[in-house]
Protein backbone atom coordinates (compact mmCIF):
# COMPACT_ATOMS: atom_id res chain seq x y z
CA UNK A 1 0.00 0.00 0.00
CA UNK A 2 0.80 3.60 -0.35
CA UNK A 3 3.83 4.81 1.60
CA UNK A 4 2.22 8.35 1.53
CA UNK A 5 2.00 10.65 5.35
CA UNK A 6 -1.92 10.48 6.46
CA UNK A 7 -2.98 13.29 8.32
CA UNK A 8 -4.61 12.34 11.32
CA UNK A 9 -7.19 14.81 13.08
CA UNK A 10 -7.52 13.42 17.09
CA UNK A 11 -10.93 15.51 17.87
CA UNK A 12 -11.60 14.19 21.22
CA UNK A 13 -14.92 14.19 23.09
CA UNK A 14 -17.16 15.70 20.14
CA UNK A 15 -20.57 15.40 18.93
CA UNK A 16 -20.86 12.43 16.57
CA UNK A 17 -22.31 14.76 13.90
CA UNK A 18 -19.20 17.42 14.62
CA UNK A 19 -17.01 14.65 13.53
CA UNK A 20 -18.28 13.31 10.17
CA UNK A 21 -18.43 17.09 9.09
CA UNK A 22 -15.20 16.92 10.19
CA UNK A 23 -14.44 13.95 7.74
CA UNK A 24 -16.19 15.32 5.10
CA UNK A 25 -14.05 18.80 5.14
CA UNK A 26 -11.33 16.27 4.85
CA UNK A 27 -12.98 14.58 2.25
CA UNK A 28 -13.44 17.47 0.16
CA UNK A 29 -9.90 18.63 0.49
CA UNK A 30 -9.14 15.10 -0.41
CA UNK A 31 -11.03 15.00 -3.89
CA UNK A 32 -9.19 18.28 -4.15
CA UNK A 33 -6.15 17.12 -4.25
CA UNK A 34 -4.86 16.96 -0.53
CA UNK A 35 -3.34 14.82 1.53
CA UNK A 36 -5.54 11.45 2.49
CA UNK A 37 -6.72 11.77 6.83
CA UNK A 38 -7.98 10.20 9.29
CA UNK A 39 -10.43 11.48 11.70
CA UNK A 40 -10.51 9.85 15.87
CA UNK A 41 -12.97 10.77 17.71
CA UNK A 42 -15.10 9.82 20.74
CA UNK A 43 -19.00 10.48 20.26
CA UNK A 44 -20.11 12.83 23.12
CA UNK A 45 -23.47 12.08 23.84
CA UNK A 46 -25.86 8.32 22.08
CA UNK A 47 -26.55 8.48 18.75
CA UNK A 48 -28.78 5.89 16.95
CA UNK A 49 -27.78 6.28 13.32
CA UNK A 50 -28.30 4.11 10.01
CA UNK A 51 -26.91 3.93 6.64
CA UNK A 52 -28.66 3.67 3.34
CA UNK A 53 -30.34 0.51 3.56
CA UNK A 54 -32.44 2.34 5.71
CA UNK A 55 -34.21 4.15 8.62
CA UNK A 56 -35.97 2.99 11.52
CA UNK A 57 -40.02 3.02 11.59
CA UNK A 58 -41.61 5.84 12.96
CA UNK A 59 -42.99 4.60 16.53
CA UNK A 60 -39.37 2.94 16.88
CA UNK A 61 -37.20 6.56 16.05
CA UNK A 62 -39.81 7.59 18.65
CA UNK A 63 -39.04 5.04 21.16
CA UNK A 64 -34.89 5.74 20.43
CA UNK A 65 -35.82 9.79 21.30
CA UNK A 66 -37.74 9.40 24.01
CA UNK A 67 -34.98 7.14 26.02
CA UNK A 68 -32.04 10.41 25.43
CA UNK A 69 -30.67 9.43 21.87
CA UNK A 70 -30.37 11.75 18.87
CA UNK A 71 -31.46 10.25 15.46
CA UNK A 72 -28.77 10.29 12.27
CA UNK A 73 -28.97 9.26 8.71
CA UNK A 74 -25.38 8.81 7.51
CA UNK A 75 -24.68 8.15 3.65
CA UNK A 76 -22.98 4.65 4.34
CA UNK A 77 -23.24 0.94 4.12
CA UNK A 78 -25.22 -0.68 6.96
CA UNK A 79 -27.95 -0.23 9.07
CA UNK A 80 -28.98 1.02 12.29
CA UNK A 81 -26.56 1.10 15.32
CA UNK A 82 -25.30 2.69 18.48
CA UNK A 83 -22.69 5.36 18.53
CA UNK A 84 -22.13 7.36 22.37
CA UNK A 85 -19.64 7.86 24.94
CA UNK A 86 -16.89 5.14 25.19
CA UNK A 87 -16.18 4.41 21.52
CA UNK A 88 -13.58 5.08 19.47
CA UNK A 89 -14.80 6.43 15.92
CA UNK A 90 -11.95 6.14 13.12
CA UNK A 91 -12.92 7.70 10.01
CA UNK A 92 -10.24 7.33 7.46
CA UNK A 93 -10.02 9.89 3.98
CA UNK A 94 -8.44 7.27 1.61
CA UNK A 95 -7.49 7.48 -2.05
CA UNK A 96 -8.56 3.70 -3.23
CA UNK A 97 -7.58 4.46 -6.28
CA UNK A 98 -4.13 5.39 -5.24
CA UNK A 99 -3.97 2.62 -3.00
CA UNK A 100 -4.83 0.11 -5.63
CA UNK A 101 -7.49 -1.09 -2.92
CA UNK A 102 -11.33 -2.55 -4.02
CA UNK A 103 -13.64 -1.26 -1.33
CA UNK A 104 -14.08 -4.86 0.01
CA UNK A 105 -10.25 -5.03 0.39
CA UNK A 106 -10.53 -1.92 2.13
CA UNK A 107 -13.10 -2.72 4.42
CA UNK A 108 -10.52 -5.92 5.43
CA UNK A 109 -7.78 -3.58 6.25
CA UNK A 110 -9.81 -1.95 8.24
CA UNK A 111 -10.90 -5.14 10.05
CA UNK A 112 -6.85 -6.17 10.27
CA UNK A 113 -6.04 -2.64 11.63
CA UNK A 114 -8.78 -2.93 14.47
CA UNK A 115 -7.87 -6.73 14.52
CA UNK A 116 -4.02 -5.05 15.21
CA UNK A 117 -5.15 -2.98 17.97
CA UNK A 118 -7.17 -6.45 19.79
CA UNK A 119 -3.68 -8.50 19.66
CA UNK A 120 -1.74 -5.40 21.09
CA UNK A 121 -3.81 -5.42 23.90
CA UNK A 122 -3.79 -9.46 24.35
CA UNK A 123 -7.07 -10.41 22.60
CA UNK A 124 -6.40 -13.11 20.33
CA UNK A 125 -9.77 -14.51 19.84
CA UNK A 126 -10.79 -11.38 18.20
CA UNK A 127 -11.55 -12.23 14.52
CA UNK A 128 -13.15 -11.13 11.12
CA UNK A 129 -15.51 -13.17 9.63
CA UNK A 130 -16.07 -13.93 6.26
CA UNK A 131 -18.23 -12.05 3.78
CA UNK A 132 -21.33 -10.52 3.93
CA UNK A 133 -20.40 -10.20 7.66
CA UNK A 134 -18.25 -7.12 8.27
CA UNK A 135 -16.49 -6.39 11.77
CA UNK A 136 -14.44 -7.82 14.43
CA UNK A 137 -15.91 -10.02 16.63
CA UNK A 138 -15.71 -11.89 19.87
CA UNK A 139 -17.16 -15.25 19.60
CA UNK A 140 -21.05 -14.58 18.72
CA UNK A 141 -20.19 -10.76 19.66
CA UNK A 142 -19.33 -7.47 17.76
CA UNK A 143 -16.92 -6.17 18.80
CA UNK A 144 -15.86 -3.37 16.35
CA UNK A 145 -18.64 -2.38 13.54
CA UNK A 146 -17.67 -1.11 9.54
CA UNK A 147 -19.63 1.12 7.70
CA UNK A 148 -18.23 2.81 4.51
CA UNK A 149 -18.81 5.11 1.99
CA UNK A 150 -16.76 5.71 -1.20
CA UNK A 151 -17.64 8.55 -3.87
CA UNK A 152 -14.35 9.51 -6.49
CA UNK A 153 -12.24 6.95 -5.01
CA UNK A 154 -12.08 9.00 -1.99
CA UNK A 155 -13.45 7.07 1.43
CA UNK A 156 -15.53 8.02 4.50
CA UNK A 157 -17.26 6.87 7.52
CA UNK A 158 -14.89 3.87 9.16
CA UNK A 159 -15.04 2.13 12.08
CA UNK A 160 -16.63 2.40 15.49
CA UNK A 161 -14.83 -0.13 18.30
CA UNK A 162 -16.68 -0.45 21.81
CA UNK A 163 -13.59 0.06 24.46
CA UNK A 164 -16.35 1.25 27.77
CA UNK A 165 -19.17 2.22 25.53
CA UNK A 166 -22.45 1.25 27.68
CA UNK A 167 -23.98 -1.50 26.06
CA UNK A 168 -27.38 -1.29 27.06
CA UNK A 169 -28.30 1.36 24.58
CA UNK A 170 -27.41 -1.54 22.38
CA UNK A 171 -30.25 -3.73 23.76
CA UNK A 172 -33.08 -1.27 22.59
CA UNK A 173 -32.34 -2.29 18.44
CA UNK A 174 -30.73 -5.12 16.74
CA UNK A 175 -27.54 -4.01 15.80
CA UNK A 176 -26.39 -3.52 12.37
CA UNK A 177 -29.77 -5.86 11.51
CA UNK A 178 -27.96 -9.01 12.90
CA UNK A 179 -30.35 -11.17 14.48
CA UNK A 180 -29.06 -13.45 17.31
CA UNK A 181 -25.91 -12.04 17.79
CA UNK A 182 -24.57 -9.84 20.82
CA UNK A 183 -22.21 -6.68 20.98
CA UNK A 184 -19.33 -6.67 23.50
CA UNK A 185 -16.45 -3.90 24.54
CA UNK A 186 -12.89 -3.96 25.27
CA UNK A 187 -13.92 -3.22 28.57
CA UNK A 188 -15.97 -6.44 28.98
CA UNK A 189 -14.12 -8.73 27.52
CA UNK A 190 -10.77 -7.62 29.24
CA UNK A 191 -12.10 -7.02 32.53
CA UNK A 192 -11.25 -3.92 33.18
CA UNK A 193 -11.82 -0.50 32.44
CA UNK A 194 -10.28 0.36 28.64
CA UNK A 195 -11.03 4.53 28.20
CA UNK A 196 -11.01 5.64 24.13
CA UNK A 197 -7.44 7.39 24.91
CA UNK A 198 -5.86 4.20 26.58
CA UNK A 199 -6.60 2.88 22.47
CA UNK A 200 -5.57 5.74 20.18
CA UNK A 201 -1.31 5.18 19.98
CA UNK A 202 -1.81 1.49 19.53
CA UNK A 203 -4.83 2.19 17.35
CA UNK A 204 -2.11 4.24 15.16
CA UNK A 205 0.48 1.48 15.47
CA UNK A 206 -2.11 -1.00 14.21
CA UNK A 207 -3.36 1.85 11.27
CA UNK A 208 -0.01 3.03 10.25
CA UNK A 209 1.12 -1.60 9.64
CA UNK A 210 -1.58 -1.97 7.96
CA UNK A 211 -1.81 1.10 5.69
CA UNK A 212 2.03 0.86 5.32
CA UNK A 213 1.80 4.93 5.65
CA UNK A 214 3.47 7.39 7.81
CA UNK A 215 1.28 9.39 10.42
CA UNK A 216 1.40 13.45 10.79
CA UNK A 217 -0.55 14.79 13.13
CA UNK A 218 -3.21 17.87 12.66
CA UNK A 219 -5.13 19.77 14.83
CA UNK A 220 -8.41 21.15 12.88
CA UNK A 221 -9.69 19.85 9.22
CA UNK A 222 -9.91 21.68 6.31
CA UNK A 223 -12.12 24.74 6.07
CA UNK A 224 -13.20 23.42 2.73
CA UNK A 225 -16.89 22.73 2.30
CA UNK A 226 -17.69 19.50 0.64
CA UNK A 227 -20.90 17.51 0.80
CA UNK A 228 -22.61 16.89 3.85
CA UNK A 229 -22.98 12.91 4.58
CA UNK A 230 -25.10 13.18 7.59
CA UNK A 231 -28.41 14.31 8.78
CA UNK A 232 -30.00 14.47 12.50
CA UNK A 233 -33.37 13.76 12.34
Amino acid sequence: MSGAAVRVLRLGLRPYGEAVRAQQRCAAAARAGAAEALVLSEPAAPVYAWGLRGAPEAAAAARLRARGAALAAARRGGLLTFHGPGQLLALPVLDLRRRRLPLRAYVAALEAAALGLCRRLGLAAARALPPPYTGVWLGDCKLCAIGVHCAQHITSHGLALNCCTDLAWFEHIVPCGLEGRGVTSLSRALGRHVPVDAVLEPFLDAFREVFGCALVFAEEPPAAGGDCEIKTV
